[in-house]
């Protein structure tokens, strides 16, 4: 995910901030699950919120959210992103050789290998749930994958440094640019690139979210800002204070909120999103380096994969995991 995280903030004057307190449901961590070691990326459930899996970085860690029992599926090269697919199937994107694999969750087995792009990192379906569409970071490519043939159909030029992406009501495909500081724009019915829209006081974006009901995305930035913006318009409304060092947006449309992991403060902090503006509405206090996550569609629990960590190497370099530290922390309404 983010090559560096970037602490410098930007006023924006011209900008409204939407930060007023808006009354939300408590959450609490209520729950700790330890994991097998390794470093990991984003994390999904499946639809009916019965398991959580963890892209690592050899394999997939899975929840029985039931359980809370952990195993192990599959082998990958760098995971990055974990996507649940239709018939009890896994789709995994392997950055460190350029593929994404599809899994039965069931027996484990791997039934395809699909070449892309280099560092292939997010992915996610479109609506029917047929394609696949991943974003190749280093190659500044999308590949789009026919999931039921299991192979490339498109691939689509972007800009180098693509982060999580969205799809908008009307099928546009938006994307972060962690470099650019913008969100680009994909018509993927003629697999062109648009224009993109510009980000400023932004920095870093990498997380995305959609909020379908009032055609909005919500981009988590690494300077502690989420900046939201109408898909309509193309334009960027408001930035909302947040904490630094978020790389996922989690959204619950469901229950009107959207949740945003920030693992250098370790906090996750609570958007409302049931009006017509964006507001903050809470934070729970996590840990340092909880900063991806997956919703439980059924419950609402947030699931956070982190670890604990040395102090920073010389020079400023990332700190190494303490071995046997990994778990992931389960996040309830209290």
């Amino acid at each position: 995910m983010p090559r560096k995280l970037l602490l410098a903030s930007l006023a924006v004057a011209t900008m409204p901030l939407s930060v007023a307190a808006t009354s939300a449901p408590t959450y609490t961590v209520a729950q700790s699950i330890a994991g097998p070691d390794g470093s990991w990326d984003y994390a999904r459930a499946d639809e009916d919120g019965t398991h959580v899996y963890v892209a690592r970085s050899t394999s997939v860690t899975v929840i029985d959210t039931a359980t809370g029992k952990v195993s192990t599926l599959g082998t990958v090269q760098r995971g990055h992103a974990v996507v649940p697919l239709r018939g009890g199937k896994l789709l995994v994107t392997s950055g460190t050789d350029g593929t994404v694999r599809l899994f039965d969750t069931r027996s484990g087995a791997q039934t395809a290998n699909i070449v892309v792009g280099k560092k292939p990192d997010a992915a996610i379906l479109d609506a029917s749930g047929a394609h696949a569409f991943v974003m190749n970071a280093d190659s500044g490519t999308v590949s789009v994958i026919d999931l039921a043939a299991a192979k490339v159909t498109g691939t689509i030029s972007v800009k180098p440094a693509l982060e999580y992406a969205a799809f908008g009501s009307d099928g546009t495909l938006f994307i972060n640019n962690e470099d650019s500081d913008e969100i680009e724009t994909v018509d993927v019915t003629r697999g062109v690139m648009g224009k993109a829209i510009a980000l400023p006081g932004c920095k870093a974006p990498t997380g995305l979210g959609y909020d379908v009901a009032h055609g909005r995305l919500i981009a988590a930035c690494a300077n502690g800002k989420a900046a939201i913006v109408d898909a309509r318009s193309r334009r960027l409304t408001a930035l909302v204070d947040i904490g630094v060092g978020p790389d996922a947006v989690i959204m619950d449309e469901a229950r009107g909120l959207a949740f945003v992991p920030c693992g250098k403060d370790g906090v996750l902090d609570i958007l409302s999103i049931s009006g017509s503006v964006v507001t903050h509405a809470g934070a729970v206090k996590t840990e340092v380096g909880a900063r991806t996550g997956a919703l439980d569609p059924k419950t609402g629990a947030i699931y956070l994969p982190t670890a604990k960590f040395d102090a920073p190497a010389a020079g400023g370099g990332r700190p190494a995991m303490v071995p046997g530290s990994f778990h992931v922390l389960v996040v309830k309404r209290a």
